[in-house]
């Protein structure tokens, strides 16, 4: 799954997660790891019980990703700052006394490519030092400092569309088209990233399903998905329990498997490489399935 980059071509189907390239040939599954008290879903789920405070249980973490690797996640990506609609922002310090020591010791543990969905410029450096592939982006390094900071590591960065901020972007987005809006940004972001030395070999793209986009926005992206790729970029997708589920299901966010489920093989099937879930082990199954029919014909 995974090898030295320097035996790839750049034009391989993969990304380099700062020394190892992932291949993408087939389909992967990046599993959700949120060390945050609030996440839409799976907020505090790893912290402690019977405590005013916001404390992570790293058992528990460790617990978690040895279940996502063993049901075949390729990445785990970890969050310590939540990016649902509303979220307030978390200070640096805070972010980095939540994910960097999960960081350390998901690398020193698992032979799993580690990703951190991150804006903050000295976490992105102190997540590099502590063993991450990759920054994962909601605001493409467009915060001060952040271009600055992913450049000067080796690794790989997942550039997302967002109209607004996470505590705006759902009072009313608008566009004229969506898709063609999305996918003019992305690049856009693509020449800045180039300019500042991060080759496309480490770049990815994520149309941004949910964050500051209308249901109607995100279905429009998702079956449209392959418009991104031909960029020749690897695109990922995340619609895992989101709202856009529960708005054609009626279910609420804890009953949503199925829906998403769908949602990820939908994806893959209009052009998406990367599929970012919570339910790994369902999410894996129904991709193999989508191969064994793709093989069949």
């Amino acid at each position: 799954m995974t090898r030295d980059a320097s035996a790839f071509s750049p034009a391989a189907p993969g990304i380099d997660f700062a020394g190892r390239w992932l291949d993408l040939s087939v389909p992967r599954v990046m599993g959700i790891l949120n060390v945050t008290p609030d996440s839409f879903s799976d907020g505090g789920i790893f912290s402690s019980t019977g405590s005013s405070a916001f404390r992570i249980e790293l058992d528990r973490v460790l617990a978690a990703v040895e279940r996502m690797v063993a049901a075949g996640a390729a990445i785990i990506d970890v969050g310590g700052e939540s990016t649902r609609p509303g979220a307030p922002p978390v200070p640096a310090e805070e972010e980095l006394a939540r994910v960097v020591p999960v960081v350390e010791a998901i690398a020193q543990r698992f032979d799993v490519l580690i990703s951190v969905d991150t804006s903050t410029p000295d976490v992105i450096t102190a997540v590099a030092k502590a063993g991450a592939g990759m920054v994962n982006d909601i605001r493409a390094l467009l915060r001060p400092g952040a271009l600055e900071a992913a450049a000067a590591t080796r690794m790989a960065v997942c550039l997302m569309h967002m109209q607004g901020e996470p505590s705006t972007m759902q009072l009313n987005p608008q566009y004229q088209d969506v898709v063609a809006e999305v996918a003019e940004f992305l690049q856009l972001r693509r020449e800045d990233c180039n300019k500042a030395g991060i080759p496309d070999s480490r770049l990815c793209l994520d149309p941004g399903l949910g964050f500051g986009k209308t249901v109607e926005h995100n279905y429009q992206l998702l079956a449209r998905m392959r418009e991104f790729s031909v960029s020749g970029l690897p695109v990922l997708a995340g619609l895992s329990r989101k709202s856009m589920i529960g708005a054609v299901t009626g279910r609420p966010v804890g009953e949503r498997l199925a829906g998403s489920i769908a949602g990820a093989v939908l994806a893959v099937q209009a052009g998406a490489h990367i599929v970012r879930v919570h339910d790994v082990a369902e999410t894996v199954d129904a991709l193999k399935v989508l191969a064994a029919v793709k093989a069949a014909g």
